[in-house]
């Protein structure tokens, strides 16, 4: 059943230096465009749904070559605000063997979508137009008017109705000294008004200071996660484990709280070409999976399968059909398609 998706977000400047040459070393940067809403409603979009995208872009030639982007990626403008001068930007170097590939951020705080008044957009007449509004931890660390806005926006849509999903995604570069201390009262104002949240024992730990006495990861998750469903009346709850093995492929696991019971994934080994917009393609998953009406070990098999795929391609959109995950799904891997 297609739905109205919509992402509340900041639509960045990806600037790539080319192959795994460090920004030191190279004299040339390929561009593209792209945030987590983007990629949520563009990965939501090829699924099948309508997915729209809350912004604000630049009313200058950077602010129309990202529009004309996203609109290639299947997103619908209708609810995207024009003004200011600027973009977001981040600088990434993609890693090799043992050396990690590294995001810089560059000009978020001056960026269009980080200066736009309170007022800037409609959200009643937006949520009239959508069944399920997706927000992200990484905005919420933005400022304080962003922070009004999400929490604006999640009330209305979850007053109409409709399924907010909060991808908790906490950084610790854009919160800084302290950050857990002033990220907790947000991260728990978007709880309470969350359906779907996406996060891992981690986040229960350290953002919003539960304890817990177990000492293995998976341990720690079944200890913690259903005191976070049951604290703030979520329905489901969901995530990843990740590993990076001695030969550098990396191995994924999915889990689902739902209903007052996990089910896990089969861990998925693989190798990478562009981990960026993995965590998101695995969040359309499960976004998906709930609104199909899935089995829940249908829709974190779908999920993790969603979040595999993306590892395979460049850039940080997410760009599977269904069919193209349900064929992941199997676990074999096939020749040329022809």
């Amino acid at each position: 059943m297609a739905r109205g998706i919509a992402a509340f977000g900041e639509v960045m400047m990806r600037l790539e230096v080319p192959g795994y040459e460090l920004l030191s070393q190279s004299s040339t940067l390929n561009y593209s465009f792209t945030g987590t809403g983007v990629n949520i409603t563009a990965a939501l979009s090829y699924l099948g749904h309508t997915g729209y995208l809350v912004s604000t872009l630049p009313t200058n030639p950077v602010g129309h070559a990202s529009q004309s982007f996203i609109q290639k990626l299947g997103i619908n403008p209708a609810f995207i605000n024009r003004d200011g001068n600027n973009i977001g930007m981040y600088f990434l170097e993609s890693g090799f063997g043992t050396r990690p590939s590294r995001v810089t951020y560059s000009n978020r705080q001056a960026s269009s979508f980080n200066t736009a008044p309170v007022e800037t957009y409609n959200f009643e007449k937006i949520a009239k137009r959508i069944d399920v509004v997706h927000f992200c931890g990484i905005t919420l660390a933005m400022n304080d008017t962003v922070r009004d806005q999400m929490k604006s926006f999640a009330k209305v849509v979850k007053d109409r109705g409709g399924t907010v999903v909060f991808d908790c995604n906490y950084r610790p570069s854009l919160w800084g000294e302290d950050g857990y201390e002033k990220a907790k009262p947000h991260y728990e104002d978007m709880l309470h008004l969350a359906d779907i949240v996406m996060m891992n024992e981690k986040d229960a730990k350290f953002v919003l200071g539960m304890k817990t006495d177990k000492a293995e990861q998976a341990e720690q998750l079944k200890d913690l996660i259903p005191n976070v469903a049951s604290n703030y009346n979520i329905s489901v709850i969901a995530g990843t484990h990740r590993s990076i093995n001695n030969d550098n492929t990396h191995s994924l696991r999915g889990f689902m709280y739902k209903n007052q019971s996990f089910t896990f994934s089969k861990l998925r080994t693989f190798t990478v070409l562009d981990r960026i917009g993995a965590g998101d393609a695995y969040t359309s998953g499960i976004v998906h999976g709930e609104i199909e009406g899935f089995l829940p070990e249908k829709t974190v098999a779908f999920a993790t399968a969603a979040g595999m795929l993306a590892h395979t391609v460049v850039g940080d959109t997410p760009m599977s059909s269904e069919s193209d995950i349900i064929i992941a799904m199997q676990e074999s891997v096939n020749d040329v398609e022809r």
